[in-house]
């Protein structure tokens, strides 16, 4: 099976060290990446080390003679998925604006057939100038998408917008710009992770859920087009690009978080590993060691999705069970308890915090296995399931 093909292009800038990083992810998954440096950007970083994390040429030159018909600005976005120029300049943004094709990047922008990212990086006042402003909102209307920047410290030591995105962010925004986009305007509403429940201020009963699932879901989702809100108990993961992410601790948190935007969804994915009972009184003080055993009252948390299902109007609802024995008969039983047309049975302890998982989908047509896989794959299989009920 032939590569999907990418052209990297590099400007001149402090950040294109991180180029090398966004190639070496492409490249990691599979991409063919070849790379395409202004004059300014080889000051910055050599083309050997592109080469030879890309294991192909790297281009500079507008008369490159490795290039049979002598034409590189050509032949370069010819059965190209996508240019994505990171970092871009705000000399380039210039030259993409007004058409100007002096070098080889510039000329292969303007010769083009398909889809142009680019990923801005400039001292905060170079992008807050009001010429930077107009080109990037020209840049927009002629169809190029721009990614970032980013807030933050600088090269130049100062603080603000500017800031290329960092690769992974890259790396994430591009590969769901290039996904079909099968829930494209879909609005869905995830829950991930744990929930936590306080027995004191320092103290709480919670599980092992990681929520890469339930981030895995809302990335895959947005690649697809959604427009994506997660609602998260607590993790250590960074949010998905795109992805809207609201933080919770409890699970009564949770459920009025949820309750707020599901007249507003069309689909709800319960993804979160939520405590199913919470104590009853939370102390206001750390609890001291008696000498003696502790009783611990619990009361039953609040079903979230059985809540939601059942709404007037409900959204299209997927739930999750991560049970430990009998894990698809107690599946089965839980999508009719809860009345929602699809859930997927995982093991337990097989998948919390795991970076891996084996799933089966459950629905009125029956079970359907996905193989033990990253939870990335996971997650778009997941969806690709879910949008053909939805279509």
């Amino acid at each position: 099976m032939e590569k999907t093909r990418i052209v990297l292009g590099i400007t001149g800038g402090v950040a294109a060290y991180k180029a090398a990083e966004l190639a070496r992810l492409l490249v990691k998954a599979d991409y063919s990446v070849d790379c395409v440096l202004t004059e300014a950007a080889s000051h910055f970083i050599g083309s050997a080390t592109l080469q030879a994390i890309t294991g192909r040429p790297v281009y500079q030159n507008l008369w490159d003679a490795r290039v049979a018909n002598g034409m590189p600005h050509i032949e370069l976005g010819r059965n190209t998925a996508a240019i994505l120029i990171a970092p871009t300049s705000a000399d380039f943004m210039v030259k993409l604006v007004h058409g100007r094709a002096d070098d080889l990047l510039s000329t292969l922008c303007l010769a083009r057939t398909c889809p142009l990212l680019i990923a801005p990086a400039m001292n905060r006042q170079m992008w807050e100038h009001p010429a930077t402003q107009r080109n990037a909102v020209q840049l927009t209307a002629d169809g190029v998408t721009l990614l970032g920047p980013a807030a933050g410290e600088q090269a130049c030591g100062e603080t603000g917008l500017g800031r290329m995105l960092e690769p992974d962010a890259l790396f994430a925004a591009l590969t769901a710009y290039l996904q079909p986009k099968s829930l494209a305007g879909c609005r869905v509403l995830i829950t991930a992770g744990p929930t936590f429940e306080p027995i004191d201020p320092v103290r709480g009963l919670t599980n092992t859920s990681s929520g890469k699932m339930g981030y895995a879901i809302a990335a895959a989702a947005h690649a697809t087009g959604a427009v994506v809100t997660l609602v998260s108990g607590p993790t250590a993961l960074p949010t998905p690009w795109g992805v809207t992410r609201v933080d919770v601790l409890q699970a009564t948190e949770m459920l009025s978080a949820v309750e707020q935007r599901a007249a507003n969804c069309d689909l709800f994915i319960a993804v979160a590993a939520v405590a199913d009972y919470r104590p009853a009184s939370p102390s206001a003080n750390k609890l001291k060691k008696s000498g003696s055993a502790q009783t611990l009252e619990l009361i039953e948390n609040p079903d979230i999705l059985a809540r939601i299902a059942r709404l007037p109007n409900a959204p299209f609802c997927v739930g999750f069970a991560a049970e430990t024995d009998a894990v698809l008969e107690h599946a089965a039983a839980k999508r009719l308890k809860k009345g929602i047309p699809l859930i997927i049975a995982n093991r337990a302890q097989d998948t919390l915090g795991a970076d891996t998982a084996a799933v089966t989908l459950i629905d009125a047509a029956g079970q359907h296995p996905l193989a033990a896989a990253p939870k990335t794959e996971i997650a778009r299989q997941i969806i690709a399931h879910i949008a053909q009920h939805l279509q």
